[in-house]
């Protein structure tokens, strides 16, 4: 008898997804109907606990990896573990094929190498109010000492300096290139009627900005028509949230 699939989501006061990476997993182990339990785990304990599962290290090399060990993280029902959300799409599409994720159109990258230039001109109005208003004690700490060497500068320090309407003017020029390449199949997913992996990408990219603050969500989406139509055709996708 198979087990459960795990996932490994970051805990939170509220008991509810918020972060951008797990979304992208949690809406693939949705629309593919794959029944699973999330753990919640602190952000200093994610390491450790996935060492003691036996689940290797983050190659560095992989696109978007910033720490050796990370959320989202799952335990597959053979038993087997997978970290990472770009490695963990693959493995579930193997494993589950249908509905597929199209992860070989080459939408799929483009959208995921875009995500940083989506989140880079808005990040001071986003990332300050994390530990604000999920973290626990114990993650809050850790997040407000990592982020502030990563930015050199404390959060505050960072919402005070940068959180401005220039980083919104900044904002347009990369959500209008989402916006077209929606706009090439006629939507409301990137390959039109057909859903893919691109989509879940920018899906968790908007249920993250949702999580920390709707009036950002209602700016962000204001940003391009393209946007609101994406979010509703999806939104079944976003139910189960723990």
């Amino acid at each position: 008898m198979s087990e459960q699939v795990i996932f490994y989501d970051l805990a939170n006061r509220q008991g509810k997804a918020w972060s951008l990476n797990p979304w992208k997993t949690r809406l693939v182990l949705n629309y593919k109907n794959i029944e699973y339990k999330t753990e919640w785990i602190e952000y200093p304990d994610l390491a450790p606990y996935f060492k003691s599962l036996g689940i290797p290290a983050n190659d560095p090399e992989a696109p978007g990896i910033t720490a050796a060990y990370s959320s989202p993280a799952i335990k597959y029902a053979d038993g087997t573990f997978g970290m990472d959300s770009w490695p963990i799409a693959h493995e579930l599409e193997k494993r589950y094929p249908s509905p597929s994720l199209h992860l070989d159109d080459p939408i799929v990258v483009r959208v995921r190498d875009h995500i940083g230039n989506l989140m880079s001109p808005i990040i001071a109005h986003l990332i300050p109010r994390v530990p604000v208003e999920f973290l626990n004690p114990i993650s809050a700490e850790y997040f407000n000492r990592t982020r502030a060497e990563r930015f050199g500068m404390t959060l505050a320090e960072l919402e005070r300096t940068k959180a401005t309407e220039e980083g919104w003017e900044k904002a347009k020029a990369p959500a209008k290139e989402v916006g077209d390449w929606l706009r090439e199949h006629e939507g409301p997913f990137f390959l039109g009627k057909t859903l893919s992996y691109a989509d879940f990408i920018f899906l968790g990219f908007l249920a993250m900005v949702k999580r920390i603050d709707e009036k950002k969500f209602q700016r962000y989406l204001e940003l391009d028509e393209a946007f609101p139509k994406l979010y509703e055709a999806s939104k079944q996708w976003l139910e189960k949230d723990d």
